[in-house]
């Protein structure tokens, strides 16, 4: 081999080694960051997650969620549903399963068994229906929390029919939900699931560049309100869990719309 040949070869090997090792510390810093509670930014599809109270954060295929092992289910779910995501096909429901991703091992679902309680969705099996996986997807036990049937079957999916609505109507929104995870809650199972005395959802969208949001504050019960009724600032949510939801917007954008508990922009009809 001649010495330019020899030559060329080397750069190209140092080359395909740097690059490589910059892949290398990239990757080494997402699951540093993961693992403190933090996210990169590209997994979120231009929305930003909150933040981990609990630092475990956990990344699915189609939703992301923060778990509380001290309350055995997630302090937040959230997911992008676009109009694309919503499908009238019904598939069969599966047997729920223990979410192995979470490292400090979630609850398991005998603990709902006779409690009196439903194995309420967080991220609402309907909102995955177009797929069978991603369906699938939603019955882990770290994206449930023990629900009243009245009220999992009442006024929290006569919400979560509405966020559909929104979804379709404004072309793709984003859902974040939970139960406001408390001290000295009620629990039921021997590992002492947390029954939370209210449940959240804020949703937040982007339409045409603007960004605007609607956050709900729902007490643990069932109610025959409007929706409208229901609604609170993202800051409320915030001062109740301890969660930063939207840390990454500018700083004055992030506190106009967090302070706002106007729905004059969103269709309650």
């Amino acid at each position: 081999m001649k010495k330019k040949q020899l030559l060329s070869v080397i750069a190209i090997i140092v080359l395909v080694a740097v690059y490589g090792y910059e892949h290398f510390l990239n990757t080494q810093e997402e699951e540093i960051l993961i693992e403190n509670g933090k996210t990169p930014k590209a997994t979120t599809n231009n929305y930003f997650l909150p933040t981990s109270t609990t630092n475990q954060i956990v990344h699915h295929q189609n939703y992301s969620l923060s778990y509380s092992e001290k309350h055995e289910q997630a302090e937040w779910v959230a997911y992008e549903l676009k109009a694309s995501h919503l499908s009238s096909t019904n598939y069969k429901r599966p047997y729920f399963e223990i979410d192995k991703a979470v490292k400090t091992k979630a609850a398991h679902w005998r603990n709902y068994k006779k409690s009196g309680y439903d194995k309420g969705h967080l991220c609402p099996a309907g909102d995955r229906r177009f797929s069978k996986s991603a369906h699938n997807e939603t019955f882990l036990t770290s994206n449930i929390s023990p629900q009243e049937h009245k009220f999992n079957a009442g006024v929290w999916n006569r919400l979560e029919q509405k966020v559909r609505y929104w979804a379709k109507k404004n072309d793709g929104i984003f859902v974040i939900t939970g139960g406001v995870l408390e001290n000295n809650l009620n629990t039921i199972g021997s590992e002492e699931v947390a029954v939370p005395n209210q449940f959240y959802k804020v949703i937040i969208d982007k339409t045409n560049g603007t960004i605007k949001m609607l956050a709900f504050l729902m007490p643990h019960k069932e109610s025959n309100l409007p929706l409208y009724k229901f609604v609170v600032s993202v800051n409320q949510i915030e001062v109740l869990t301890g969660i930063d939801f939207f840390s990454e917007l500018e700083d004055t954008l992030e506190e106009k719309l967090e302070n706002s508990s106007s729905y004059k922009s969103w269709s309650f009809n």
